[in-house]
Order: structure tokens, then sequence, then C-alpha cells
């Protein structure tokens, strides 16, 4: 009786700072194992995954950053972007990589692939029969990005050196006590995806009353922005998932226009299409972070600055529960690497990674 041979898996170390989460976890890796895989893990002091976890349950350790070195068919996974370099990628990537909505630097990126004959599987293209995506941080970004929005508005935006929570319970009671008494008006755009269902359920669970979560979807945006309710809220969260060029939900000229009759405060920037061309938040040009999560825009209206939080990997704020979530809804679509060329999940996202490679020769 002939043995298939292991299909190998590597877990490559995060290397963009504050970022906690992995791909893979334990739990999801002991399963895969079990199935047949060689799961190698780098050591990666900040996972907030300890080496001993993934060595416990029959992982191969391996150094840090190493993966440039693993064997060619060894599959490469990750969550962000690698960082910036010209080196040719040669191995398969399974990863977020942010360039095929023409972000900044999309066709670098793009180009490496090509030079090195690599392949990316693009997590956020990961999709079943009905177009949905197989896994995604959604829930647990819009759930934070609401408590930083929280936080940031009762402290006007002095809020410095974001920790990770040690769960949602604990976040909600940090809410919790921030506006009690005095609980914001908000609202949440794409309220029924994933992203803004967690956005509302951290406002109700802190104690906001439901009359003051005003919750946006397609319906109410049909008309076509700018919005002037956006303007009568204390909190804003986008939520959405942006796919087309649509009109911008607020605009700077429209903020300083409305001067004093301006309630609005905090914007938090859940989706973070900073880069994108088509952003509907053209408030802001740069991505916040962990250290320094809230950007400062003056609206030269006589008004106290607008404040924007624009950190594009939220979720690490809850990065032992939102790892194993994703890795969890991941799991059946990892199940089938070993089958990835008749497997649709992996082959439509391999016919989408042909179809950018040709976007970026043709540029």
């Amino acid at each position: 009786m002939t043995t298939m041979p292991a299909q190998p898996l590597w877990l490559r170390c995060e290397t963009k700072p504050f970022e906690h989460r992995a791909a893979l976890t334990p739990s999801t890796a002991k399963q895969l194992i079990d199935a047949g895989f060689k799961i190698t893990v780098e050591r990666d002091p900040q996972r907030i995954f300890d080496d001993a976890e993934y060595e416990k349950v029959g992982c191969t350790l391996a150094e840090h950053s190493s993966w440039p070195d693993a064997p060619l068919d060894t599959p490469i996974i990750g969550l962000k972007e690698l960082p910036a370099s010209t080196m040719p990628l040669k191995h398969t990537h399974i990863q977020f990589a942010h360039c095929y909505k023409h972000q900044g630097g999309w066709r670098d990126v793009l180009m490496r692939f090509y030079e090195g004959k690599g392949m990316l599987y693009d997590l956020e293209f990961l999709q079943d029969e009905n177009g949905r995506r197989v896994a995604a941080f959604g829930y647990h970004a819009g759930f934070a990005g609401a408590a930083v929005g929280a936080l940031s508005w009762k402290k006007n935006g002095r809020i410095n050196d974001l920790e990770p929570y040690e769960n949602e319970d604990a976040m909600v009671a940090a809410v919790k006590e921030a506006v009690a008494g005095t609980p914001p008006k908000v609202m949440v755009m794409g309220a029924l995806g994933r992203c803004g269902r967690g956005a509302v359920d951290l406002f109700k669970a802190a104690g906001i009353p439901d009359e003051n979560i005003l919750k946006w979807d397609m319906a109410e945006t049909a008309k076509g922005g700018p919005f002037e309710e956006i303007l009568d809220v204390d909190i804003f969260i986008n939520c959405i998932y942006l796919s087309s060029k649509i009109p911008p939900f607020v605009t700077l000229d429209q903020i300083s226009a409305a001067g004093p009759n301006r309630r609005l405060a905090c914007i938090v920037d859940v989706s973070c299409d900073t880069t994108n061309p088509n952003n509907p938040l053209p408030v802001y040009t740069v991505n916040t972070d962990f250290s320094n999560p809230i950007l400062f825009v003056h609206t030269g209206d006589g008004n106290p600055p607008l404040q924007v939080c624009s950190i594009d990997h939220l979720p690490t704020l809850l990065p032992r529960e939102a790892s194993e979530q994703f890795s969890r809804d991941l799991l059946p679509s990892l199940r089938q690497l070993p089958n990835r060329h008749e497997a649709r999940v992996w082959t439509e996202a391999e016919a989408l990674f042909r179809q950018k490679i040709a976007e970026a020769v043709a540029n």
C-alpha cells in the first residue's frame, strides 16, 4: 500500500509591529497534523501563542524569518504583508497581500511573485461557492474598532500605546467604564456585515442604548453620499467592504462647512482603504498604529480636531480569540491543500492571481 507524502505547510512569523495574531493556531495545527500534514512553525516572541504550544502538538520549530530557505514545494502561510523588498518570491504564499485593488505599491508586490515565479493565494479572496470569504477577521475588527472609537471619544483622542486585551470581556469592561453615564451617539456603516455586527455588539455590550446606535447598510446609503447624518453622531465606524468606486461618505469640505453644527468627534475607519484610489473617507491619508492610534485632522472651522483611527490590523487587540476564530474557519480549505489544483477555492484564487499578475506586467 502506497502512503501519500505528508503535505508540508510553513507558518512564518509576523513582522508588522504590534501584530500578535497567527494564521494557524496550535489547535488547528494539530488537526492538520492529524490529517497528514507536516507543519513547520517559525519561532516568534511577538505571537500570542508560545512556541512551546506548537511544539507540544507536533509542529517542528524553525528560526525566526527563515522561510526564504524553506523547500520550494512548501507553502508559506502568514497574515500580514511581507516587508517591502525587491527579493523575488519563489514560494507559494498564503497571506493578505493588500495589492489586488491597486493599493499603494500594488505592482511592486505582484512583480516580486512574477520575477520569482512564485504563487500568491490571497486570504482576502479565498471564497466559498456563494462568493463569501471562507475566513475573515471582520467581526473582531469591528468589535475592536468600536472599542477604540469609544475610548478615544471619551478621552478626546488622548489614547496611546494600545495593548492587547486578555479577552472580549476585558475589552467590554474597559469601554463600559469609559462611557458610563454619558453614552455617545454612534453610527456603524456596513452594520449588516461581519465587521459591522462586531461593532454593534461591542456598543451594546458596553451599555450604549440601542436608540443611540445608528445601523446603516446598503439601503440607507443607496441615495449616495456625502451624508449629513454622519455629522450628527459622536463616533462614526466604517465597516464596509469596498469593491468599487462609490461617492464619499463624508468630506473635509462638508465637515468644515458644518461649523458649530458638527457633532462628529471621532472616525474609526476599520475598512482602512487608506491608499485605495476609491477610499470613501477622503479625510486622511495615512494609517495610524497602536503606539499612536489617533490622527488629529484640523478642519479649519473652529471646532476641536477630528479624531481619526486608521489602524489596519485592529483584531490584534484580541489576538487569541481572533486567531482561533479565523484559523478554525480557514481549516476546511487548508485541508484541501494537497489537492489544491482540483479544489475550487484554490483554483479560483489562482486564476485571480494570474489575472492580477497580468495587470501588473501590463503596467
